[in-house]
């Protein structure tokens, strides 16, 4: 069941939710939580549709929050909110509201959220794209008890990483991190099997994909080994090498789907690493709603401690580079960040 609600207001947005449980028969909805999700309007359907899959697992009161930019100053000026409310099979098995804002009160996005929340129970925030740089002191953050952002939607994903470790709060994550979990997973236990000391690693992955920094500097800060980052041709995460005093053990996906286990001494095995949906990874987020200290850890190691194979830039030269090349093409003097990145760099 689909409510329309134009110029509307959250008092009125409850009254319909409560009209529409009535419609369909369900007064009474057993909800674990409530999820909103700040997207644009190109995104939604896809945030929308995997948020409705991970509600099977975890039902909850899905807030889709879409700001919608006026075009005209007459326009900026109205105020406005409209909703859209899906009972029933339109909302898995929750409830669904999508909120569209205009005007002014995209400023106060959480003045119409916060009266929607579910009493007593978690709130999520989503960036599906365009996350805040410090998404705790996002008004919407603020209201959360866990904040989800994604990267890999970030035009310059690697240097997202830095941004991240720099306005870290406990309850932050990011997909990125959530896609690695069965490639950690396996890591690990191939480790159990076969103790041993590691004394270098190596992580090979397509470019910009800040999974690949965030497997590497988990190594890294795990194990107290340099890691060099490779570039392969995808797609994600391709391969782990990891040498060690009982010899290399190797994890390679060179399909997306498909992995194999080589260790020394033992025949190889194939393993299922099968890149997941964003419905998976939301599902798997929501499942735990601490801080998530071994992310923290990762993070906070720094991608630029990270050793590059191929030739590339690390990320600190890269930024500097970048900055160099703005100041060149405004006519200004070159900065000296580029300098101070090496010296960096190769601390």
């Amino acid at each position: 069941m689909k409510i329309d609600l134009t110029e509307t207001t959250s008092s009125k947005i409850n009254k319909a939710l409560v009209q529409g449980r009535r419609a369909v028969g369900t007064p009474a909805i057993g909800m674990v939580l409530t999820l909103v999700i700040v997207t644009d309007e190109e995104n939604a359907y896809d945030a929308l549709k995997a948020a409705n899959d991970a509600s099977r697992e975890h039902p909850s009161r899905t807030l889709v929050v879409i700001k919608r930019v006026s075009r005209s100053p007459r326009d900026r000026a109205k105020a406005r909110l409209d909703a859209e409310v899906r009972v029933g099979t339109d909302a898995g098995t929750g409830e669904t509201v999508i909120l569209r804002l205009y005007g002014d009160v995209i400023d106060h996005a959480q003045s119409v959220v916060l009266p929607l929340l579910l009493p007593d129970a978690p709130v999520v925030v989503w960036w599906a794209v365009n996350a805040p740089a410090a998404p705790a002191q996002d008004p919407l953050g603020a209201l959360a008890q866990r904040r989800v952002t994604d990267a890999y939607a970030a035009e310059q994903p690697i240097h997202e990483l830095s941004t991240r470790a720099e306005t870290y709060t406990p309850g932050d994550t990011d997909l990125s991190w959530t896609r690695i979990t069965p490639w950690r997973s396996m890591l690990a236990a191939a480790l159990d099997q076969a103790p041993c000391t590691v004394t270098s690693a190596e992580v090979e992955g397509e470019e910009f994909n800040p999974s690949c920094e965030l497997l590497a500097m988990w190594l890294a800060d795990r194990l107290d080994v340099p890691v060099t980052r490779k570039v392969s041709g995808g797609p994600g995460l391709t391969a782990v090498r990891m040498e060690s005093s009982s010899g290399a053990i190797v994890l390679d996906r060179p399909d997306g789907s498909l992995a194999t286990l080589s260790m020394r001494g033992q025949p190889d095995r194939a393993v299922a690493l099968k890149r997941r949906d964003t419905s998976e990874l939301l599902a798997e987020e929501l499942r735990r709603l601490d801080p998530d200290e071994i992310y923290a850890s990762a993070l906070k190691f720094g991608v630029d401690r990270l050793g590059h194979g191929n030739g590339e830039q690390p990320a600190a030269e890269e930024k500097a580079a970048a900055e160099e090349e703005a100041a060149a093409e405004s006519g200004a003097p070159k900065p000296a960040a580029k300098k101070a990145a090496k010296k960096a760099a190769a601390k």
